[in-house]
């Protein structure tokens, strides 16, 4: 017998509000990265686990996953729900499993892969992990004013207008 605060009706609300793309911590990761010039495509479901971030020109793929849903071993993933505990071991034993697969795939396909865990966006220096990870940008950030590329300059001989 389940102990729920909410109506089965009110439960189901709220569980389909849980993002599974897009999420706070994604957005923190991408908005980092692309500040660090790298360039990305986003949950390309041709690859294994639909990765959150895809380099497809470095083989590469990130993972932002969530603590509790991943079963991380932080203090956040290891808490366990006190109602239908059963259901919510199992479901993140899944997750766990389906992670793990997804990872294999990925590998034998010749990507490489990083996964960056909620918890790690508040306390690592997760932009030196990135950066190790994927190594050099091929550009930088910087846009072409700030590099003097949007001006003509005049020809030789010519004085400018």
């Amino acid at each position: 017998m389940s102990h729920d605060v909410f109506t089965p009706d009110k439960r189901s609300a709220v569980m389909a509000a849980v993002k599974g793309k897009n999420t706070k911590p994604e957005i923190q990761v991408r908005k980092l990265a692309h500040a660090l010039g790298y360039r990305f495509r986003l949950h390309r479901r041709d690859l294994p686990g639909s990765p959150d971030l895809v380099f497809p020109g470095r083989r590469a793929v990130i993972f932002v996953h969530g603590c509790f849903w991943h079963g991380h071993d932080c203090r956040r993933g290891a808490r366990a729900p006190k109602t239908t505990a059963a259901y919510w071991r199992d479901k993140i034993a899944r997750n766990k499993a389906r992670d793990a697969h997804a990872l294999a795939a990925l590998e034998s396909q010749g990507w490489r892969a990083l996964t960056l865990w909620e918890c790690e966006l508040k306390r690592e220096d997760f932009a030196g992990r990135i950066g190790a990870f994927l190594g050099r940008t091929g550009e930088t950030a910087l846009s072409k004013r700030q590099v003097g590329l949007s001006q003509k300059k005049p020809r030789p001989g010519r004085t400018a207008r």
